[in-house]
């Protein structure tokens, strides 16, 4: 439904938000399939003029029919409006008003005396909204009752969508099908069962893409149910100019026919093309004959190879390609495409430059380390220089020896040696050997001979042992 803010005035002012009726809600009518910017909308007619008289009305999946306004009322987009329809009324919503209308009418070639163009009635009231709604409720469950009945009377068809009109007197039942189908008995049964008038509609595959939508494989949704309202005829040929392997899975749309993008560049590879030579065309060589195999449109370059050495392509540029067919008209042979080959020279493709300072933009792939092989290598150790590697951090540090260790050159870590500051021990040299002095002889006893050994340092609880013990003797000799 519109919003207030949405609509217009009289002299064509929106209200409000200032949109024009586009907004991205999609309750003005703009946000829907094939809608149409009112960009005249803000424009003031010339003074003595009337608007023009005939709105477009829009209905379900896109529908949209032209209506007069024979009682001239004030009618805006986004207004929901009671129409002529077959033998009751429908309901649609307003989609487009003023000048825009006239030039719609004659992109389809529609005339305003025209039967096609019916007429307004009134705008809707809520009863007649009410109705509406109810009835488009019901549109989900009378589809699914009818594809019951068709499989049940075994007709070749398949139903696609249905649509009630606003009275809800009357549903429209779309289908497909390949052959044609007599479904005398399928009407008789549909309208038994929903007690209503029916009318079938056959639509092709892709009017029913178009109605139903969906999501294209360049991931934007689909042009037939966006903008796109003439289907042109698609032919295989488009794909051949376009260098296209003919592989239906990849040509082919949600419709099941060919991509109707396939004409889109058509135009553009033709007029690429007539520069080029056919691709029957054969190129005689001192080697032998060579036939075409593939072609680069745009880089202008061609790839042949030999008949009888077929394993191996020779890149040629479209220039070489034209010196070689020349030289062939004057019966003239042409060098080996070898030799041709080597004289094209390509060109440096510019790479990404590091800019950010990034060293890889995937150095965020790489696999990370298994931690399983680290702890092993810790608790169980190979040798004994990996023990001495690893830092002590429990036990004490043991203190550094005292003395100076040199500097290696180059700065280079190297490990601090002992110095040994001790004099050097003369050598037992028999020449200047002394005579050892001659043990002096003495008449204290051989066990004052000796010197005794320095006895043990006393712990504290030995000490008090001996104290006590030197008392006890003090009280006994008393």
């Amino acid at each position: 439904m519109s919003c207030s803010s949405c609509s217009t005035n009289k002299s064509g002012v929106p209200n409000g938000c200032k949109s024009n009726g586009n907004c991205a809600t999609g309750t003005c009518g703009s946000g829907n399939k094939l809608a149409v910017f009112d960009w005249l909308s803000n424009m003031t007619l010339p003074s003595g003029e009337a608007p023009f008289n005939i709105f477009e009305v829009r209905f379900k999946n896109g529908r949209k029919h032209f209506y007069k306004n024979p009682e001239n009322l004030t009618l805006s987009m986004g207004d929901v409006v009671a129409v002529e329809g077959s033998s009751g009324h429908d309901v649609g919503i307003v989609s487009l008003a003023g000048e825009l209308v006239r030039v719609q009418m004659k992109k389809r070639k529609i005339t305003a005396d025209s039967d096609d163009v019916k007429k307004i009635y009134r705008k809707a009231s809520q009863k007649d909204i009410d109705v509406w709604q109810e009835a488009r409720g019901r549109e989900l469950e009378t589809q699914r009752k009818g594809r019951e009945i068709i499989s049940r009377l075994g007709l070749k068809m398949k139903l696609s969508d249905v649509e009630y009109q606003g009275d809800g007197t009357k549903a429209t039942f779309y289908y497909t099908a390949d052959e044609r189908v007599d479904f005398r008995q399928l009407i008789r049964d549909l309208a038994s069962a929903f007690s209503i008038r029916v009318e079938m509609r056959q639509v092709g595959m892709r009017q029913e893409a178009a109605r139903l939508g969906g999501i294209g494989s360049c991931g934007r949704e689909l042009c037939c149910s966006t903008w796109l309202t003439d289907f042109r005829k698609v032919n295989t040929a488009a794909a051949r100019y376009q260098q296209l392997s003919l592989n239906p899975l990849k040509l082919a749309g949600q419709c099941g026919k060919l991509k109707c993008c396939l004409n889109y560049e058509l135009d553009t590879y033709l007029d690429a093309l007539q520069s080029f030579p056919k691709q029957d065309k054969v190129l005689k060589t001192e080697k032998g004959d060579a036939v075409f195999v593939k072609m680069d449109i745009f880089k202008k370059l061609l790839w042949y190879t030999y008949k009888e050495e077929s394993f191996k392509w020779y890149k040629l540029s479209l220039d070489q390609v034209q010196e070689i067919i020349e030289l062939n008209k004057n019966n003239e042979l042409a060098l080996p495409l070898e030799e041709y080959e080597l004289e094209i020279t390509e060109e440096v493709s510019v790479d990404f430059e590091n800019v950010v300072g990034q060293d890889s933009l995937t150095r965020f792939d790489a696999p990370k380390k298994s931690r399983k092989n680290s702890r092993r290598r810790k608790r169980k150790p190979a040798n004994k220089a990996e023990v001495d590697k690893q830092p002590q951090t429990n036990k004490r540090q043991k203190k550094k020896p005292q003395g100076k260790t040199e500097k290696p050159e180059g700065g280079q870590k190297t490990e601090k040696k002992r110095v040994d500051n001790r004099k050097p021990r003369p050598k037992n040299n028999p020449k200047t050997r002394k005579p050892k002095p001659e043990s002096k002889t003495t008449d204290k006893p051989q066990g004052q001979q000796k010197k005794p050994r320095n006895p043990r340092r006393k712990n504290n609880n030995q000490r008090k042992r001996n104290n006590s013990d030197n008392k006890n003797n003090t009280n006994n000799e008393k």
